[in-house]
């Protein structure tokens, strides 16, 4: 892919312009009221739909209002709440791990550091880049399923790989794009790039996505 570098390059500027103009409101779909929330948001989006996320949260959040609540709850209080979100054991334990973590460790402070908040179990890459990506502007790329599936699409990747997905973006896209590049990629994949049966007659990369031409 090096060689085609300069046509990765302008294929990642149409794109850019282009998912801006059809989305000029491009944002987080997560809920976003307090920064801890909103962390706590990101660990239940694992294979789950950010508007069941942003239902679930409301009534984790009315159970437990704090860190401190549910650092100190009964893990099967948590579960029993975080069910609808499904993966229930491990976002248990990744939920109650995290608000230990702000209750202990880190003084009330999410770290502005990927690798500290992937040492919480459960908040891998994709979720750590969310959450200093929203919560401090870092720039970052979530390569959620949308993502990734847009981005072979149009031919800013040939990986399906995550981490290799993520490495394309950064190099196709300027740095102050890539927190952005991730939403207009999700506002994409909803509306046109669907997994199944994807609107391409719609879309407005038709004329240089590379599964169109």
């Amino acid at each position: 892919m090096a060689g085609n570098n300069s046509k990765i390059k302008a294929l990642a500027d149409k794109t850019y312009k282009a998912l801006s103009i059809e989305f000029p409101d491009s944002t987080c779909s997560l809920d976003y009221d307090c920064p801890q929330n909103l962390a706590i948001r990101g660990i239940l989006s694992a294979q789950c739909t950010d508007k069941r996320v942003n239902i679930t949260a409301i009534d984790l959040f009315n159970r437990f209002p704090d860190m401190e609540s549910i650092a100190s709850a009964d893990p099967e209080a948590v579960a029993e709440t975080i069910k609808p979100c499904g993966l229930t054991a491990s976002k248990t334990k990744s939920v109650m791990a995290f608000a230990g973590k702000m209750t202990g460790e880190w003084g009330g402070v999410i770290p502005n550091d990927v690798e500290r908040l992937m040492e919480v179990p459960g908040i891998g890459k994709k979720i750590a880049n969310l959450i200093v990506g929203e919560i401090y502007g870092t720039p970052a790329v979530v390569v959620d399923t949308h993502c990734k599936r847009v981005m072979k699409r149009i031919g800013i990747t040939e990986y399906e790989d995550p981490a290799k997905v993520e490495k394309d973006i950064m190099k196709a896209f300027p740095e102050d794009q890539w927190i952005s590049i991730g939403h207009l990629s999700v506002d994409l994949g909803r509306k046109y790039c669907t997994a199944k049966s994807p609107k391409c007659d719609e879309c407005p990369l038709s004329s240089f996505c590379r599964k169109r031409i």
